[in-house]
């Protein structure tokens, strides 16, 4: 079994923000798996809401944590230990804001680089030794930024959002094959 989690803030005031770029990731493959807004199930002891379906015949169970991203490593802890998984079977989607828009990098045993949600899944799994596809949102306009919270809490402009698109049908391609 595998489990893919999808990093981002839960409410409607964090939809379509950078931040929330794992959570878009996973929407994208769950489309493509096939996943309706029905199959996604409520999960309070994990603090998550999750998909079960399979990719070439490997059960996967898709997650987005319902925690702010910096709790984000409670509903991972729970889900890996509920289904006796190994870090080699997780597999992290998120935002990076040191990666350009329309870029995405697909590493395991990384640190959390300061991105809040790794770092907490890092310190409840205790481990790094993870598989994590970190999906670039950096564009000019966050050098005008002085907090880079306020700029990943942003929403993707238009131009953006066509961008993102692109790389997160080839971020789901890439876990279905």
């Amino acid at each position: 079994m595998k489990l893919i989690i999808g990093l981002g803030n839960p409410g409607r005031e964090y939809e379509r923000t950078r931040h929330n770029a794992g959570f878009l990731a996973l929407e994208e493959l769950a489309k493509q798996l096939g996943c309706a807004k029905s199959d996604w199930k409520e999960s309070k002891k994990a603090k998550a809401i999750y998909c079960k379906t399979t990719i070439d015949g490997t059960s996967v169970e898709l997650l987005k944590p319902q925690t702010f991203m910096n709790e984000s490593g409670v509903s991972v802890a729970y889900a890996a230990k509920n289904h006796n998984l190994k870090p080699a079977n997780i597999i992290v989607i998120h935002d990076d804001k040191d990666i350009p828009l329309g870029e995405y990098r697909d590493q395991t045993d990384r640190s959390a680089a300061g991105h809040n949600g790794v770092k907490s899944i890092i310190e409840h799994l205790g481990t790094q030794n993870f598989r994590r596809i970190r999906i670039g949102v950096a564009t000019p306009e966050m050098a005008k930024y002085d907090d880079k919270a306020d700029f990943v809490l942003g929403k993707f402009s238009k131009e953006e959002f066509i961008i993102l698109n692109k790389i997160l049908s080839e971020v789901a391609t890439k876990l279905l094959s």
